[in-house]
């Protein structure tokens, strides 16, 4: 029996908008729940969000998300 290897995905997404640690929050706490996400950093000052998965996310759902936290993916 051949073992499986889980790998993870990393993206980096850009995000307009974000000025403060609560803004971070607010974007890492609705990526986090989409389905397959193992991990979300946001860094304001740079507006990237660092994002871990098991699989490929979907761009419109990560905006959805974005969109939701009140900030805009570019």
């Amino acid at each position: 029996m051949a073992a499986e290897t889980q790998t993870e995905l990393t993206t980096v997404y850009q995000v307009k908008g974000m000025t403060c640690g609560h803004c971070e929050g607010a974007v890492s706490g609705e990526i986090s729940a989409l389905s397959g996400v193992t991990s979300v950093t946001a860094v304001a000052k740079t507006g990237e969000v660092t994002v871990v998965s098991a699989a490929p996310l979907d761009r419109e759902a990560v905006r959805a998300a974005v969109d939701e936290a009140g900030y805009e993916l570019v």
